[in-house]
């Protein structure tokens, strides 16, 4: 079993007052697996209900949502379904497939006495399936993303020293040198983790055979599998239906990315997709292809200032896969040799701009550049960090950040900013800006949202005298 660190964020979750949980990602990430497994080790009981594959169970959740029915009704249907109070975990996979499972997840949580996990592939998709009559109960579920295993989760799977991952966090953290011998083991396994990526199955394919062919043999074929899905969703009578002008407007898009991010300027152009329609109609497919959790969009910015999403442009922008593995898959035969080989400029930077883009996404990081009207200066990523903006570049090799320097020297113009480095060196840095080892992407502090806000005490408060 690969270690995920969604682990943790199940145990938080479990450990604390909760609402039922709804885990949304990109199809084949393991998110059926880690939930059962999770299932297995702290709950005394696991009702698993699968809707993809399950059509019966579809009528369980058709009439009213008293729960004693709807146990009722499952146990009819399963036999080795227990529902041990406080102490089962009741698992909903596929659950976009079963519009009312997902609207009875709110008397779920007002009973109080079952756990429920569901899992859906699809749920992001807006504007083409048909709408949830009976509602979805916003505020009585909580939602989580999941992602491809991240740099660090592909280390711990290596079953590398603790402590020698800790050093190399907290050197990147401390901005101190790493030691040599250390990153230049580093420095390959991240270069086999952009050739692998992060789809589970491919993951575990490299760890058994560590053959480059099995693994792009893994991820076309999963690719495929996503493809095969395009478009297809259950209706309301729980038959399947297949959106066959969206399937096909997704399909060209995807089979677009690859040469879009081997331009030298990486927007993403609707030209290039060979396609029926107009740019408004094909960019559904595009949107489609963000809703799944395959690909992921960086916004062009009008300048560097905060907050970015108030200056994007937002019909200009690139677009890069959510796992680096199945770009390079999609590439030439000889590309997973070049990246090995350290050349990580082959497609004109394709791969190193992706590589960035997924490690941002993973940790909620919204994606911006900076590409002027003139094309000069361009600069790869624009984050922000304590409400300023924080200048991102991504070099596969050590030369120069010609744009970013230019920048850096004209804050009359562009205003005074933070700036990182990223590229094929050790921890170091440069005049106005740090730099850090390609492979530092891994360690990136995922943002936490506040759970909580502060209680405020009202119990004390009156009108002043005179003004009643």
């Amino acid at each position: 079993m690969l270690k995920r660190s969604i682990w943790n964020e199940l145990t938080e979750w479990k450990q604390r007052e909760h609402h039922p949980l709804v885990i949304r990602g990109l199809r084949q990430i393991g998110k059926t697996f880690v939930v059962k497994e999770f299932g297995r080790t702290f709950y005394e009981s696991v009702v698993y209900i699968d809707f993809r594959a399950d059509i019966s169970i579809h009528r369980v959740f058709e009439g009213d949502f008293n729960v004693d029915r709807m146990i009722m009704a499952i146990s009819a249907l399963d036999v080795n379904a227990h529902f041990i109070p406080q102490k089962t975990l009741i698992i909903l996979d596929e659950i976009q497939d079963c519009p009312n499972a997902r609207s009875s997840l709110k008397y779920w949580d007002l009973d109080g006495r079952y756990d429920v996990i569901a899992t859906g592939s699809f749920l992001g998709v807006k504007g083409f399936r048909e709408p949830y009559i009976r509602g979805i109960p916003v505020g009585y579920e909580e939602q989580i993303t999941m992602f491809p295993l991240t740099f660090s989760e592909f280390l711990v799977n290596t079953g590398m020293n603790e402590d020698v991952i800790e050093y190399i966090d907290e050197s990147i953290r401390d901005h101190k040198k790493i030691d040599d011998t250390i990153h230049n083991s580093m420095r390959m396994l991240y270069l086999q983790y952009l050739v692998v990526g992060g789809m589970p199955e491919a993951v575990n394919t490299f760890f058994e055979l560590h053959d480059l062919n099995a693994v792009r043999a893994v991820q076309r074929r999963i690719l495929t599998s996503i493809r095969d899905d395009f478009g297809r969703y259950r209706d309301i009578k729980g038959e399947f239906k297949v959106n066959e002008v969206l399937k096909l407007r997704a399909e060209a898009c995807l089979d677009s990315l690859s040469a879009q991010l081997s331009k030298d300027y990486k927007k993403f152009q609707y030209s290039k997709v060979n396609a029926k329609g107009h740019s408004q109609e094909k960019a559904d497919g595009l949107q489609y292809l963000v809703d799944v959790g395959l690909a992921v969009r960086a916004f062009n910015t009008l300048e560097l200032s905060s907050p970015l999403s108030g200056v994007k442009k937002a019909k200009e922008f690139k677009v890069y896969f959510a796992d680096t593995g199945l770009l390079i898959s999609q590439l030439g035969d000889d590309a997973a040799a070049l990246v090995l080989n350290g050349d990580l400029s082959a497609y004109k930077g394709a791969i190193t701009e992706n590589m960035v883009a997924t490690a941002f996404m993973a940790n909620d990081i919204d994606l911006f550049y900076y590409h002027a009207p003139s094309g000069s200066p361009e600069l790869d990523f624009l984050i922000e960090k304590d409400s300023k903006v924080v200048i991102v570049e991504c070099k596969s090799t050590n030369n120069r950040a010609t744009s970013m320097k230019y920048v850096l020297a004209n804050p009359k113009k562009y205003g005074k900013h933070k700036a990182i480095k990223y590229a094929d060196a050790n921890v170091g840095g440069g005049e106005g800006f740090d730099t850090y080892p390609l492979y530092a992407l891994g360690f990136l502090e995922r943002k936490k949202k506040p759970d909580f806000v502060p209680v405020v005490d009202v119990s004390n408060l009156k009108v002043p005298k005179g003004r009643m």
